[in-house]
């Protein structure tokens, strides 16, 4: 019997389903035998083009630009529509662009809240309220980064709405807890290949040589912890983050210096 044999048959949202993480987040609920609602920017068509047939019994694909409140409405009301309610809430849709704080314009600082926290906000509030009233005790993930504890130059305000999208977990977690309602933040590690936020070869090298464990995450690291915090097995875990980073949050590896004595 599978450890999370009890997930099948649930209903999951997942935002940013074509990404490379959220392609991986959908494989595993696919493969937990749940129905997952994927959506993306893309067209539903697109959607569905890149994942294949990925989204279990029951699942479909959904075209929602999360900078916009009338598109997310219309998610919101399909999962209500087709499900009732969603069992599962997955915010993983977020961008990575680089710029300094000097450079970068008021409109893009704003992109960058709007996709990253406010979203997270605005489908947590909506699909929380039909779990409510349905009676579904469900949980939410929000996907998280160490750069929520850890400021990089470059990408500061991807920094500055981690941190923030963390505080907004445990409100949630605080505020829906009376309703049965776990709400956790999920950090993977250091996962190269977006086409939002491209990074260079040199950069994705350099990444993954300085992280402890000394390479980058793969889908077997996300899934575990996926379906953890989904599943009863983290029945008692809210307002919590479970990190999957490979210590990369804790420090760097890039520094040495000769000190270090024989074994």
């Amino acid at each position: 019997m599978n450890a999370f044999d009890e997930l099948r048959g649930r209903k999951v949202v997942v935002t940013g389903a074509t990404g490379v993480i959220g392609r991986w987040i959908v494989r595993a609920f696919a493969e937990a035998g749940c129905q997952v609602c994927a959506t993306d920017v893309l067209s539903a068509q697109d959607i569905a083009s890149a994942l294949g047939d990925g989204f279990g019994d029951g699942g479909f694909a959904w075209q929602a630009d999360l900078t916009r409140d009338d598109s997310m409405q219309a998610l919101i009301d399909e999962v209500g529509r087709r499900w009732g309610s969603a069992d599962i809430v997955v915010n993983n849709a977020g961008i990575y662009p680089s710029g300094f704080l000097l450079d970068i314009e008021p409109a893009e600082f704003d992109r960058i809240f709007n996709i990253n926290l406010r979203a997270p906000f605005v489908l947590t509030r909506g699909l929380c309220t039909q779990m409510i009233r349905q009676g579904v005790q469900g949980v939410v993930i929000n996907i998280s980064s160490g750069a929520s504890r850890k400021m990089r130059r470059s990408v500061v305000p991807y920094c500055t709405s981690k941190t923030a999208l963390d505080r907004l977990t445990k409100g949630f977690a605080l505020e829906l807890a009376e309703f049965g309602i776990r709400v956790n933040t999920l950090e993977p590690g250091f996962v190269p290949g977006s086409v939002v936020s491209e990074l260079s070869p040199t950069h994705v090298q350099r990444t993954a040589s300085a992280i402890p464990l000394g390479r980058g995450a793969d889908y077997t690291d996300l899934r575990g912890g996926l379906l953890y915090l989904a599943s009863q097995a983290g029945v008692y875990m809210t307002g919590a983050t479970l990190t999957l980073d490979g210590g990369n949050s804790i420090g760097s590896m890039d520094v040495y210096q000769a000190k270090k004595l024989p074994l």
